[in-house]
């Protein structure tokens, strides 16, 4: 079987779930406050920046920092408990099939349910964003080539996260110490964006990016800026080490049994 035929079987399986209804629900819940609170967005000309534009960034900081990130963990451990519950892993791993490919193929998939809530995020905010316009005589609607850079630095930046909360989830068996730990190993990030080491800590990459992106926005704001050295290396490497450690561990529970 094919790499690719691998991830259509996977995808294949979350039609069944409710991971994508989690993913929609969780952008509704996030936009909800800013829809409430858009008046408040006309008091930030004081830090040089505009009310459409805080409008945005204010969203995507409260999705980057705690948002994404945990819905990617629940993700990872509903993918890998579907199969773990079903016994479906064991039938996969029965056949001619490197379990290696079967790892990268869930990998896959995961990346594309980020991706999947990312565009959901786009949506929410047009949608948010008109709502207010409407609701204040006052263009809140930013250009979409705007709004899609926003989201392929989010993606590319959120990789190395998503490898190592698939990590997680392939090698500790139960799922509330995979969640828990998943979800404690964000909190950190608010705090570590704020060091010279922030690089070195995946789960803070989306929220430095747009915090940074903040700083670009605002003229009265200083905000530390990305640094491509050593970054990109630094989150290579984590990607890389992350993904070979889960696919050493994928299965090797199964196989004991």
């Amino acid at each position: 079987m094919s790499f690719i035929s691998l991830v259509s079987v996977e995808f294949m399986k979350i039609k069944r779930s409710k991971i994508l209804f989690i993913l929609l629900a969780a952008t509704i819940i996030l936009w909800l406050p800013s829809i409430l609170n858009v008046h408040l967005n006309f008091g930030m000309q004081a830090e040089g920046i505009s009310p459409e534009n805080n409008f945005f960034i204010q969203g995507f900081m409260a999705m980057s920092w705690f948002m994404f990130p945990a819905s990617m963990v629940i993700c990872t451990v509903l993918l890998n408990q579907t199969e773990r519950l079903n016994k479906g892993i064991i039938k996969m791993l029965a056949l001619p099939i490197h379990s290696m490919k079967l790892c990268l193929a869930k990998f896959m998939v995961l990346l594309a349910l980020a991706a999947s809530q990312l565009l959901m995020m786009a949506g929410m905010y047009y949608g948010s964003a008109a709502i207010c316009s409407a609701a204040q005589d006052y263009n809140f609607i930013l250009p979409p080539v705007f709004v899609a850079k926003e989201m392929g630095l989010l993606f590319l930046s959120a990789i190395p996260m998503t490898a190592f909360f698939y990590m997680l989830s392939v090698s500790i068996q139960t799922p509330i110490f995979s969640v828990g730990i998943g979800l404690a190993s964000i909190v950190p990030s608010v705090l570590i964006i704020n060091t010279k080491l922030w690089f070195a800590y995946p789960m803070s990459y989306p929220f430095f990016v747009i915090t940074s992106e903040y700083g670009k926005l605002a003229a009265n704001l200083d905000t530390a800026q990305v640094t491509l050295i050593p970054w990109i290396p630094v989150a290579i490497a984590v990607t890389l080490i992350t993904l070979f450690i889960s696919c050493i561990r994928f299965g090797q529970a199964e196989r004991r049994e």
